[in-house]
């Protein structure tokens, strides 16, 4: 074994095994010897048990491996892929790769990968609504030509309302983040009130107008428009992509558009909210300042909200829209005709 370690054309398996063999005999500790050579100790017992057993030729013949786990059948993969897309488990709204294991006889690993080749996620499923908005079309080509050819002369912005935002103080002081652990805050919280931020997007810059509220109203949402009619040259004409909450249809509100001709309202679809471009920005600032906030009253809310807002507009980064208002319609339309089949 000594000439086998010191010899160049050794085996390296063969040359491994009798390292451990040899400081062994020479007295150390299975702990030790399995440090030294960087592996571990259940596999010192083994080749020093193979040694005992069959002197020097154990440490070069391996011992037979057994048969390996023959693949799944095509025929087994489809009857995989066919239950996980037409059958529905009892007593349960989706499968787990455990219960269709078992219902199709293989292992659950099985099931894993023939899900991952497939790309197949029983346990997500995605929402969505389609507008029933009659002039669905019409509404859409017009929100989706400002965004994508918007006029000169002009600004337009996203304007909308994200209402009832709590100011939530925790029962007991968050811990921050450490090496191995993510921070940590208490499930339960205190509530200290609500506000409402007004916001309108500029779609060109990405620099935000907001503005908080107690109540959202028609006469907060008028207040907020003749705050962006004071923040914006009066020389340009200003196009708002409002949704349909009855607020922006308010009779006085649209007396003051009347008195205001520089103001054009561009109503999106109704359950559309996905194409009002504030919408996404009302995320960025639930993800980033609010939802993992802590509060501990309406002004101190308040006040991280403007601050999020003036830091925006130092740097700010518009989102762009890519999508055409022709791609839009036939996926709609394509969406519409599945769910025709299934009435």
């Amino acid at each position: 074994m000594e000439k086998w370690v010191r010899s160049g054309t050794t085996q390296q398996r063969v040359a491994f095994r009798s390292h451990i063999v040899l400081r062994a005999v020479a007295g150390k500790s299975n702990n030790a010897i399995a440090q030294e050579l960087d592996t571990s100790r259940p596999t010192v017992l083994l080749w020093r048990k193979r040694f005992s057993e069959g002197g020097p030729e154990a440490l070069c013949n391996d011992l037979p491996r057994g048969r390996g786990i023959p693949p799944l059948s095509k025929k087994k993969i489809k009857e995989i892929v066919a239950t996980t897309l037409e059958k529905q488990p009892v007593n349960t709204t989706h499968w787990s790769c455990r219960d269709l294991a078992k219902a199709c006889s293989v292992s659950h690993s099985s099931v894993q990968r023939v899900w991952n080749a497939h790309n197949l996620k029983p346990h997500l499923v995605r929402t969505f609504k389609l507008s029933n908005d009659k002039r669905f079309v019409e509404k859409l080509t017009d929100v989706v030509g400002l965004y994508m050819n918007p006029p000169e002369n002009a600004l337009v912005f996203c304007v909308d309302e994200k209402s009832q935002i709590q100011a939530l103080d925790r029962t007991q002081p968050t811990l921050p983040m450490k090496k191995g652990r993510a921070g940590t805050m208490t499930h339960d919280y205190k509530r200290n009130g609500t506000t409402t931020l007004f916001a309108a997007l500029n779609i060109l810059k990405g620099e935000v107008i907001g503005q908080c509220m107690q109540r959202h109203r028609h006469q907060e949402f008028l207040k907020f428009l003749k705050l962006i009619d004071a923040n914006t040259p009066k020389k340009l004409d200003i196009h708002c992509v409002v949704d349909n909450y009855s607020t922006h249809k308010k009779d006085k509100v649209q007396g003051w558009l009347k008195k205001h001709p520089r103001f054009h309202f561009h109503f999106i679809p109704t359950s559309s909210s996905w194409l009002n471009l504030v919408e996404r920005w009302f995320a960025e600032i639930t993800n980033k300042r609010i939802r993992r906030g802590v509060f501990k009253s309406v002004p101190e809310l308040e006040q991280a909200i403007y601050g999020y807002i003036e830091n925006n507009n130092r740097n700010p980064k518009p989102f762009i829209w890519t999508k055409k208002a022709d791609e839009i319609i036939k996926k709609v339309n394509r969406c519409k005709a599945v769910l025709e089949t299934l009435h």
